[in-house]
This record gives C-alpha cells, sequence and structure tokens, in this order.
C-alpha cells in the first residue's frame, strides 16, 4: 500500500475503508482505540464524498449515504495527527447539515434532490 503522505489522502483512504467496510484499516488509522467491528454498518451504502476545504491537519467533508433507503449526509470537520511519521485520524467536530433541496440528489442521477429521493 502507498504510503499516506497528508490528511487529505488519509481522510480519502479512510471513506474508502467505509465504503469497502474495513474495520481493520479504520482502527489502525486513528489515534484512539477502536474496535475493527463493522456491525452497525451493514444497511448503510456510502454514494459519494465531496471535500469542503483541506488545510494544514484538518479536512472537512460531506460523505453522502443511504441508510434502509433513507438518504444523508455526514458533515464533519477531521483534524488529524502525525505519530512516528504516520497520519491518523484524530478527532472530528460534526455539523448538523441537511442535503439541500436544489442540490444535485447524491444517488447519481443527475436531478436535483427535490425532485428525486425526498
Amino acid at each position: 500500500m502507498k504510503k499516506i503522505e497528508t490528511p487529505l489522502e488519509l481522510m480519502k483512504s479512510r471513506y474508502d475503508a467505509f465504503v469497502r467496510r474495513d474495520g481493520e484499516y479504520l482502527a489502525r488509522t486513528t489515534t484512539k482505540k477502536i474496535s475493527s467491528d463493522m456491525s452497525g454498518y451493514e444497511n448503510i451504502e456510502w454514494l459519494k464524498l465531496d471535500i469542503l476545504d483541506a488545510k494544514d491537519d484538518e479536512v472537512e467533508f460531506k460523505a453522502y449515504y443511504k441508510d434502509n433507503d433513507v438518504l444523508g449526509v455526514l458533515h464533519e470537520r477531521s483534524k488529524f495527527v502525525k505519530v512516528d511519521g504516520e497520519w491518523l485520524y484524530d478527532s472530528g467536530e460534526l455539523f448538523n447539515t441537511k442535503i439541500q433541496r436544489n442540490e444535485a440528489c447524491p444517488c447519481g442521477s443527475g436531478r436535483k434532490y427535490k425532485k428525486c429521493c425526498v
């Protein structure tokens, strides 16, 4: 596996790990002691990742998902730290964000959300 050089690269690789349900990778790339058990995520389908801002040791993103046929968005500003030469996820500030009616529907239809999956 390619060495992660930036917090943005780590953010993208961790999103990919959520998509693949790779709990071992998620546990290995955080400063916290977490379980690699991905139970509870069986019904979540990750649809797309939008990077809003990436600077220094922070990445702000929106990750769109479908959970039991309900669309949602996880909006977070993540903080990363470098430990022994490797970037790790440290913490995140969650925002109470909803999918906006006039934005493109995250399902990939190409239509506005209000005319698609509302």
